[in-house]
């Protein structure tokens, strides 16, 4: 599976966070499985365990999302994962419009891995809950440093704010599941 290196907003850069990587690692019948590599982690706030369940704001803190956007189309989904165990996903009709909650059919499981100097942050999302076609896709995250520093990376950014949700974040590829 390709690896895809990830871009800071250089409007708000990291302090020790020098690099992060995600990719897609494995996709069967039942789940979709997502890395994010952290090099440089020494500073990185890990929010604590909250228990699986659905929470908003997610990303006000170090938070991972991968967004999907099917061929053709403007409508898109979100998929917010916290090393907390927390998760949400919303649908929008358009960039930024026409949110609602995004149906699952199971929780998502998201697990943080710390070592001396990286994390690795893996989430699971089940298959079907994913578009069942062709898809742009970003991958990003939200990263939170000692101090309350946030750093905001994406595949590519645009603005001079970040803005996950510009379509020109997502730049990678999700295959339509084989058999659909």
């Amino acid at each position: 599976m390709e690896t895809y290196r990830l871009q800071p907003h250089p409007g708000h850069p990291p302090r020790a966070v020098s690099g992060v990587e995600a990719r897609v690692i494995g996709r069967d019948d039942n789940w979709l499985r997502l890395r994010w590599r952290i090099e440089g982690s020494g500073e990185l706030v890990v929010p604590k365990s909250a228990g699986k369940g659905r929470a908003d704001g997610l990303w006000q803190t170090t938070c991972f999302e991968m967004f999907l956007r099917p061929d053709g189309g403007t409508a898109y989904c979100e998929f917010n994962l916290s090393p907390s165990e927390r998760w949400n996903a919303y649908d929008f009709a358009a960039r930024r419009d026409g949110m609602a909650e995004r149906p699952i059919p199971r929780e998502p499981v998201c697990t943080m891995r710390m070592g001396s100097s990286f994390a690795i942050f893996d989430a699971a999302l089940p298959a079907a809950a994913l578009p069942d076609t062709d898809c742009a896709m970003g991958l990003t995250c939200v990263i939170e440093e000692t101090g309350g520093h946030k750093s905001f990376w994406a595949l590519e950014h645009r603005g001079e704010q970040p803005d996950f949700h510009d379509p020109a974040c997502f730049t990678a590829r999700l295959a339509a599941p084989s058999g659909a």
